[in-house]
Protein backbone atom coordinates (compact mmCIF):
# COMPACT_ATOMS: atom_id res chain seq x y z
CA UNK A 1 0.00 0.00 0.00
CA UNK A 2 1.28 3.51 -0.68
CA UNK A 3 1.61 5.97 2.30
CA UNK A 4 2.97 8.65 0.84
CA UNK A 5 2.24 9.85 -2.88
CA UNK A 6 3.78 13.33 -3.71
CA UNK A 7 2.60 14.10 -7.64
CA UNK A 8 4.29 17.17 -9.57
CA UNK A 9 5.34 19.16 -6.62
CA UNK A 10 6.72 22.53 -6.90
CA UNK A 11 7.82 24.50 -4.76
CA UNK A 12 9.44 28.37 -6.31
CA UNK A 13 10.78 31.26 -3.81
CA UNK A 14 10.17 33.85 -6.04
CA UNK A 15 11.73 32.81 -9.65
CA UNK A 16 13.52 30.40 -8.07
CA UNK A 17 12.38 26.81 -8.11
CA UNK A 18 13.96 24.83 -4.94
CA UNK A 19 11.64 21.97 -5.67
CA UNK A 20 10.58 21.40 -9.55
CA UNK A 21 7.69 18.91 -10.31
CA UNK A 22 8.92 16.02 -8.44
CA UNK A 23 7.10 12.89 -7.99
CA UNK A 24 7.16 9.66 -6.09
CA UNK A 25 5.41 7.08 -3.43
CA UNK A 26 6.58 5.30 -0.09
CA UNK A 27 5.04 2.40 0.22
CA UNK A 28 3.91 1.63 3.79
CA UNK A 29 6.48 -0.13 6.34
CA UNK A 30 9.30 1.32 4.15
CA UNK A 31 12.54 2.98 4.28
CA UNK A 32 13.46 5.78 1.88
CA UNK A 33 16.55 7.47 1.29
CA UNK A 34 15.93 10.77 0.05
CA UNK A 35 19.00 12.00 -0.85
CA UNK A 36 21.23 15.04 -2.61
CA UNK A 37 23.46 17.45 -2.55
CA UNK A 38 23.52 20.12 -0.24
CA UNK A 39 20.33 22.74 -1.93
CA UNK A 40 19.09 19.71 -3.71
CA UNK A 41 15.44 20.56 -1.58
CA UNK A 42 15.03 17.96 0.27
CA UNK A 43 14.37 19.82 3.32
CA UNK A 44 12.11 22.09 1.25
CA UNK A 45 10.23 18.80 0.26
CA UNK A 46 9.97 17.60 3.95
CA UNK A 47 8.47 20.92 5.03
CA UNK A 48 5.70 20.94 2.18
CA UNK A 49 4.96 17.31 3.39
CA UNK A 50 4.58 18.53 6.97
CA UNK A 51 2.47 21.26 6.31
CA UNK A 52 5.44 23.96 7.37
CA UNK A 53 5.33 25.34 3.69
CA UNK A 54 2.60 24.98 0.72
CA UNK A 55 3.33 23.69 -2.63
CA UNK A 56 3.29 26.33 -5.43
CA UNK A 57 2.06 23.34 -7.50
CA UNK A 58 1.10 19.76 -7.22
CA UNK A 59 -0.05 17.48 -4.47
CA UNK A 60 0.25 15.68 -1.71
CA UNK A 61 -1.40 12.49 -0.20
CA UNK A 62 -0.98 10.95 2.83
CA UNK A 63 -3.04 7.30 3.76
CA UNK A 64 -5.23 8.34 0.79
CA UNK A 65 -6.11 11.95 1.71
CA UNK A 66 -5.05 15.19 -0.14
CA UNK A 67 -2.76 16.94 2.45
CA UNK A 68 -1.73 19.10 0.17
CA UNK A 69 -1.16 22.77 2.06
CA UNK A 70 -2.29 21.31 5.58
CA UNK A 71 -1.12 22.89 8.61
CA UNK A 72 1.76 21.60 10.98
CA UNK A 73 -0.57 20.50 13.29
CA UNK A 74 -3.00 19.09 10.86
CA UNK A 75 -0.39 16.75 9.40
CA UNK A 76 0.51 15.67 12.72
CA UNK A 77 -2.68 14.65 13.57
CA UNK A 78 -3.37 12.72 11.18
CA UNK A 79 0.46 10.89 11.43
CA UNK A 80 3.37 12.50 9.88
CA UNK A 81 5.78 13.30 11.95
CA UNK A 82 9.51 14.58 11.23
CA UNK A 83 12.68 15.94 12.74
CA UNK A 84 14.38 19.49 12.07
CA UNK A 85 18.20 19.43 10.69
CA UNK A 86 18.33 22.46 13.27
CA UNK A 87 16.83 21.35 16.36
CA UNK A 88 13.99 22.60 17.66
CA UNK A 89 13.63 21.06 21.49
CA UNK A 90 12.49 23.53 23.91
CA UNK A 91 15.69 24.59 25.95
CA UNK A 92 13.99 25.47 29.31
CA UNK A 93 11.54 22.58 29.45
CA UNK A 94 12.53 19.30 30.66
CA UNK A 95 12.48 16.38 28.32
CA UNK A 96 9.43 14.69 29.79
CA UNK A 97 7.80 17.89 29.28
CA UNK A 98 8.73 18.40 25.76
CA UNK A 99 7.82 14.84 24.97
CA UNK A 100 4.63 15.44 26.07
CA UNK A 101 4.03 18.62 24.54
CA UNK A 102 4.48 16.26 21.31
CA UNK A 103 2.36 13.95 22.59
CA UNK A 104 -0.54 16.62 22.90
CA UNK A 105 -0.85 16.85 19.51
CA UNK A 106 -2.25 13.27 18.95
CA UNK A 107 -3.30 12.95 22.61
CA UNK A 108 -5.64 15.35 23.92
CA UNK A 109 -5.70 14.56 27.75
CA UNK A 110 -3.05 14.97 29.82
CA UNK A 111 -3.21 11.95 31.33
CA UNK A 112 -2.97 10.00 27.94
CA UNK A 113 0.19 12.43 26.52
CA UNK A 114 1.90 11.85 29.94
CA UNK A 115 1.70 8.06 29.69
CA UNK A 116 3.15 8.12 25.40
CA UNK A 117 5.40 10.82 26.91
CA UNK A 118 6.98 8.00 29.51
CA UNK A 119 6.60 5.51 27.46
CA UNK A 120 8.81 7.38 24.39
CA UNK A 121 11.00 8.44 27.21
CA UNK A 122 11.65 4.83 27.93
CA UNK A 123 12.01 3.87 24.27
CA UNK A 124 14.54 5.95 22.85
CA UNK A 125 17.01 5.71 26.24
CA UNK A 126 16.22 9.04 27.91
CA UNK A 127 15.15 7.54 30.89
CA UNK A 128 17.84 9.08 33.31
CA UNK A 129 17.20 12.34 31.41
CA UNK A 130 13.78 12.81 32.20
CA UNK A 131 13.53 15.60 34.21
CA UNK A 132 16.82 17.15 33.17
CA UNK A 133 15.89 20.17 31.32
CA UNK A 134 17.18 20.06 27.20
CA UNK A 135 19.48 22.99 27.36
CA UNK A 136 21.82 20.92 29.56
CA UNK A 137 21.59 18.03 27.23
CA UNK A 138 24.93 17.18 24.91
CA UNK A 139 24.23 17.77 21.16
CA UNK A 140 23.70 13.48 20.42
CA UNK A 141 21.11 13.28 23.07
CA UNK A 142 19.47 16.51 22.16
CA UNK A 143 18.83 14.65 18.63
CA UNK A 144 17.90 11.63 20.54
CA UNK A 145 15.03 13.93 22.40
CA UNK A 146 14.21 15.66 18.76
CA UNK A 147 13.87 11.89 17.40
CA UNK A 148 11.63 10.97 20.62
CA UNK A 149 9.58 14.33 20.20
CA UNK A 150 8.55 12.80 16.89
CA UNK A 151 7.54 9.73 17.97
CA UNK A 152 6.00 11.00 20.91
CA UNK A 153 3.21 12.10 18.14
CA UNK A 154 2.37 8.42 17.12
CA UNK A 155 3.13 8.92 13.72
CA UNK A 156 2.53 6.37 10.97
CA UNK A 157 5.41 8.27 8.71
CA UNK A 158 8.33 9.25 10.42
CA UNK A 159 10.56 11.91 8.22
CA UNK A 160 14.28 11.92 9.55
CA UNK A 161 16.16 15.50 8.63
CA UNK A 162 19.78 14.80 8.99
CA UNK A 163 19.37 12.84 12.40
CA UNK A 164 23.02 11.86 12.28
CA UNK A 165 25.12 14.59 11.45
CA UNK A 166 28.10 15.40 13.95
CA UNK A 167 27.66 12.24 15.52
CA UNK A 168 30.84 9.93 16.93
CA UNK A 169 31.28 6.74 15.08
CA UNK A 170 29.46 5.42 18.72
CA UNK A 171 26.61 7.76 19.01
CA UNK A 172 25.82 6.92 15.37
CA UNK A 173 25.27 3.59 15.72
CA UNK A 174 23.06 3.93 18.89
CA UNK A 175 21.07 6.29 16.38
CA UNK A 176 21.20 3.38 13.45
CA UNK A 177 19.76 1.36 16.21
CA UNK A 178 17.10 3.13 17.43
CA UNK A 179 16.29 3.81 13.85
CA UNK A 180 15.71 0.47 13.12
CA UNK A 181 13.98 -0.22 16.62
CA UNK A 182 11.15 2.14 15.07
CA UNK A 183 11.03 0.79 11.99
CA UNK A 184 9.95 -2.41 13.55
CA UNK A 185 7.18 -1.17 14.86
CA UNK A 186 6.09 -0.80 11.64
CA UNK A 187 6.77 3.35 11.41
CA UNK A 188 7.25 4.09 7.50
CA UNK A 189 10.49 6.20 7.70
CA UNK A 190 11.66 8.86 5.08
CA UNK A 191 15.37 9.82 6.13
CA UNK A 192 17.18 12.73 4.81
CA UNK A 193 20.99 11.51 5.09
CA UNK A 194 24.38 12.76 4.27
CA UNK A 195 26.20 9.74 5.62
CA UNK A 196 25.89 7.23 2.32
CA UNK A 197 27.30 4.12 4.48
CA UNK A 198 24.13 4.33 6.94
CA UNK A 199 21.56 5.52 3.65
CA UNK A 200 23.08 2.70 1.87
CA UNK A 201 22.73 0.02 4.66
CA UNK A 202 19.12 1.45 5.86
CA UNK A 203 17.50 2.27 3.07
CA UNK A 204 16.25 -0.15 0.16
CA UNK A 205 15.01 2.13 -1.95
CA UNK A 206 16.21 5.69 -2.68
CA UNK A 207 14.59 8.71 -4.31
CA UNK A 208 17.41 11.18 -5.35
CA UNK A 209 17.44 14.83 -5.57
CA UNK A 210 19.63 17.58 -7.77
CA UNK A 211 18.73 21.08 -8.05
CA UNK A 212 15.00 20.45 -7.10
CA UNK A 213 14.67 18.02 -9.64
CA UNK A 214 14.12 14.07 -9.27
CA UNK A 215 17.16 12.26 -10.83
CA UNK A 216 16.74 8.78 -9.82
CA UNK A 217 14.36 6.27 -8.12
CA UNK A 218 15.24 2.82 -7.46
CA UNK A 219 17.63 0.74 -5.25
CA UNK A 220 21.07 1.57 -3.58
CA UNK A 221 22.63 -1.34 -5.77
CA UNK A 222 20.92 0.53 -9.09
CA UNK A 223 21.84 4.58 -7.55
CA UNK A 224 25.61 4.06 -7.25
CA UNK A 225 25.60 3.01 -11.00
CA UNK A 226 23.35 5.76 -12.33
CA UNK A 227 25.52 8.40 -14.14
CA UNK A 228 23.22 11.14 -13.16
CA UNK A 229 23.46 10.04 -9.76
CA UNK A 230 27.63 9.84 -9.17
CA UNK A 231 27.49 13.33 -11.64
CA UNK A 232 25.29 14.83 -9.00
CA UNK A 233 25.96 13.41 -5.09
CA UNK A 234 28.77 10.80 -4.85
CA UNK A 235 31.58 13.07 -6.73
CA UNK A 236 32.29 10.89 -9.59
Amino acid sequence: MTLLSVDGVTKRFGGLAAVSDVSFEVPEGTITGLIGPNGAGKSTLFSMIAGAQRPTAGRISFAGKDITGWQPHEAARAGVGRTFQLMRVFGSMTVLENLTTAAHLRHRTKASARAVAERVCAETNLGSYAHRPAATLTGATKKRLELARALATSPRLLLLDEVLSGLTPTETAEAISLIEQVHAQGITIVLVEHVMQVVMSLCPRLVVLDFGKLIFTGSPDDAVKDQAVLDAYLGA
